[in-house]
């Protein structure tokens, strides 16, 4: 059987993969396996995005919660990284999110938070997994008052904006700014924020009615976004995912400036600033060949992980560095917060503007982007770990590598949340890497059905 947990907590789509049996249950192994040492009566902190079946999941979940004698504070909508920092700060014994980050309106999740706000281990993950095989064997059930309650908090929310005004600052007077808030988490949140710090502000996709999330806006579709930058002729454009954990931004003339580029102006603020640990940014293997060549020039050396922020994470802690995260726009700034964070990295980027008193096409420059195709094989989804299993992927993979060695490179990887293989080449000539990720991406679901 394939492992429960994905590289961003359990996922599926609501009602038929993620039930409301499953989320009662890893309410319950979740609540006891966090919470077993624990001398006093936990508490856990639950909130979710915008999405339709959160509702659902949450009183599923927070039924689980309760039932071995754990509370929980249910605090309504709010982003991935809100919960991890209210975690924190109430002191609490977890966190949990329901949301599907940036997957579409049907699909759900629950990620797990610990006490300190950080993503769980693989271990912890196993053992809340054994346990809901071993239908929570051996674990009591309380009765009476030794069951747990479910408080509702629906004003800890300004508790997190006021936070990432704290964290970063910055005076955003005479920055005319445009978010696309994804019809998800950062609705109120993002434009709170940036209102307060003095933005002249445009805010789109702020009415999500549970079904419109991630629906063509936020950061997995960045064109009506670039076109209002224009129109509107704004300084700059953010784009959150339906979790906001995630961000990616849009300069002044409509070009898309990912989260490599984010990482590399940000990463040289703050080694110019004398803030970047080790004067080192964490990566994965899917970055950009463009940020290893802007390194080596500005003395910044880069860490390389495996794709899923849970790995950058690790290594940062590892190794004691500051900045690090993905292509994807899901940065973690360590000295603030515990996990990716798209306001915070948005914050964090318009203070690096402020303070330079450059246009972000200016400062994107730093970075040249070497031209990548990304194509996804839909694959059934307990095969997609197998694919070099078949010898004429196999093949058709060798033969690619050695197509582009030395003038780009390929990068095949299972999805750690979706039934996909991703394909990846780096290379000089957009025309030909579309041309072979797409053939590649077709021998793949072709081969694998």
């Amino acid at each position: 059987m394939a492992r429960m947990f994905g590289t961003d907590g359990v996922r599926g789509v609501a009602g038929s993969e993620l039930t409301i049996e499953l989320a009662t249950k890893l309410g319950q192994a979740g609540a006891y396996v966090l919470t077993k040492e624990q001398e006093h009566q936990a508490t856990i902190i639950v909130g979710c995005d915008t999405r339709i079946s959160g509702g659902m999941l949450a009183s599923a979940l927070m039924a689980g919660i309760c039932s071995v004698g754990a509370n929980a504070i249910f605090v309504g909508v709010m982003p991935t990284p809100a919960i991890a920092y209210l975690t924190r700060k109430h002191k609490v014994d977890a966190g949990v999110v329901i949301s599907a980050s940036h997957n579409p309106m049907e699909f759900n999740g629950i990620k797990f938070f610990n006490g300190d706000g950080y993503k769980l281990s693989d271990a912890l993950e196993d053992e809340i997994e054994e346990l809901i095989k071993n239908n929570m064997k051996d674990v009591v059930l309380p009765i009476g008052s030794g069951v747990g309650k479910i408080d509702y908090r629906f004003d800890l929310v300004d508790q997190y904006v006021n936070f990432m005004k704290n964290c970063v600052p910055v005076d955003l007077s005479g920055l005319k700014i445009v978010i696309d808030c994804a019809e998800g988490a950062s609705y109120y949140t993002s434009v709170k924020a940036l209102k307060d710090l003095g933005a002249d502000l445009v805010a789109i996709h702020t009415e999500p009615d549970g079904t419109n999330i991630n629906a063509n806006c936020g950061s997995t579709h960045m064109d009506e976004l670039k076109a209002r930058v224009v129109y509107e002729k704004a300084n700059i454009g953010l784009a959150f995912d339906g979790d906001a954990d995630r961000m990616l931004a849009v300069d002044e003339n409509g070009e898309l400036v990912d989260g490599d580029q984010v990482m590399a102006i940000c990463g040289l603020h703050m080694k110019k600033n004398g803030q970047l640990k080790k004067d080192t940014i964490v990566v994965t293997v899917m970055s950009n060949l463009g940020l290893d060549i802007m390194a080596k020039k500005e003395g910044l050396k880069l860490e390389k992980t495996k794709v899923g922020d849970r790995y950058v994470l690790e290594n940062m802690m590892e190794n004691g560095y500051n900045i690090g995260g993905e292509q994807s726009g899901h940065i973690i700034f360590l000295d603030d917060n515990t996990t990716g964070d798209g306001l915070l990295s948005a914050l964090h980027l318009l203070r690096v503007m402020v303070e330079t008193k450059k246009p972000l096409s200016e400062l994107a420059s730093v970075m040249e982007v070497l031209p990548q195709a990304l194509v996804n094989a839909k694959v059934p989804n307990h095969k997609k770990e197998s694919y070099m299993e078949y010898p004429e992927i196999a093949d058709a993979i060798a033969a690619l590598e050695k197509k582009f060695n030395g003038e780009g490179r390929v990068l095949i990887r299972p999805s750690g949340t979706e039934p996909l293989v991703r394909v990846m080449i780096e290379g000089k000539d957009q025309k030909v890497i579309d041309e072979e990720a797409k053939k590649l991406a077709e021998l793949i679901t072709n081969t694998m059905l």
